[in-house]
């Protein structure tokens, strides 16, 4: 790959900015882009070079003069909170923002809808390299390579200076706490620092895309709510490659398999759902939604996750939905076809859950 460019495309031309013979390219940034006029230019791991988005913008501007309306770069590479704030700020009117998550059921297991697939996806997460492995142990290598790499090189490239055993022990202790109500005060004593800085390392992480905070459901039905954040590690993998759980036997035996699969999930039925509001509900009494949905059309629907083959579901996810005026009811499991409970629940898998959300959107 003379130069560090290939043609991934007859009229694109792709710089992988890790790099330092792309990066001698953009010496004179703005001399390079206007020689590649009418081009898709793709850059890689763009997060390396910061600077080139109050550049971009005057190119971007000369060349919609000379006709190109859109299409003149893909910019690619890990999100920070930070940059992707400096490219709405840099770029504004100019850009759109797309997160790619990891692997979702519905994208790579159409051919494939069967229960055993879906525990595979569970087991390994949906980075590629990961799902992709020959075997589980491969698999679970990649990703404990992929955590290592990330703490020691990736977030510190990033800017954030931070101890990488202190946020590989907050990132365990997340997975271990997956889909518990935050408690700051709680990590914090454990991690000998303040509330005020797991809060911040958190809040990196979430940034980062490797987190998730799950907001309480906040509409008022004349009950006390509890209105802290779940928490959640994204990927179910990293979950895994984190608490040291190679296999599915060893998941099974672990604590963890039942809120581990209720993130796997709910990270499923987000991702198909980009424009609906995304929240959890929990009364001071304990009955619960793991899931609420409302979407822009007026419709909002509740979601239960369980593990089970037979699963059910309890009187607090009844008169949740009632509280608040559910039009639809999911029970989520890994059942091999969907069908109907009383009440209006409808019993379904992840695949089928997130696919029929996905066509509401």
């Amino acid at each position: 790959m003379a130069f560090a460019q290939k043609q991934s495309a007859p009229n694109a031309l792709y710089l992988d900015l890790e790099l330092p013979s792309a990066q001698r390219q953009l010496e004179d940034p703005e001399a390079f882009f206007m020689a590649h006029r009418k081009q898709l230019v793709i850059l890689d791991e763009v997060q390396r070079l910061p600077d080139l988005f109050s550049i971009l913008r005057g190119v971007i501007d000369q060349r919609r003069r000379e006709g190109e309306s859109s299409g003149q770069f893909l910019l690619l590479g890990s999100a920070s909170g930070a940059l992707l704030r400096q490219t709405s700020e840099s770029l504004a009117g100019r850009v759109a923002q797309l997160e790619l998550t990891p692997f979702q059921a519905r994208e790579v297991l159409a051919a494939d809808p069967t229960t055993a697939a879906l525990q595979s996806l569970w087991v390994r997460g949906g980075f590629p390299l990961s799902w992709l492995a020959k075997d589980d142990a491969t698999s679970f290598g990649w990703r404990e390579a992929f955590i290592t790499t990330y703490l020691e090189k990736d977030i510190p490239a990033l800017g954030p200076r931070i101890p990488a055993t202190t946020l590989r022990r907050l990132w365990t202790m997340l997975a271990h706490n997956q889909g518990e109500i935050l408690d700051q005060s709680k990590l914090a004593a454990a991690l000998g620092v303040s509330g005020q800085t797991v809060g911040r390392y958190i809040d990196l992480l979430c940034d980062l895309m490797l987190v998730r905070r799950l907001p309480a459901w906040s509409g008022n039905v004349g009950k006390r709510l509890v209105r802290a954040p779940k928490v959640y590690v994204r990927d179910s993998g990293i979950v895994h490659a984190l608490l040291g759980l190679v296999n599915l036997d060893a998941i099974l035996s672990h604590p963890v398999a039942g809120s581990s699969w209720e993130g796997f999930v709910i990270e499923q039925l987000i991702d198909a759902a980009p424009t609906a509001r995304a929240s959890y509900y929990r009364t001071s009494n304990g009955a619960e939604v793991d899931l609420v949905l409302e979407f822009r059309g007026g419709q909002t629907w509740v979601i239960e996750v369980k593990r089970s083959s037979a699963p059910t579901v309890s009187k607090g996810f009844y008169s949740s939905a009632a509280d608040i005026g559910a039009t639809r009811r999911l029970l989520v499991a890994p059942v091999d076809a969907p069908y109907p409970l009383k009440d209006g629940v409808e019993v379904m898998n992840p695949l089928l859950a997130s696919q029929l959300i996905a066509s509401q959107t």
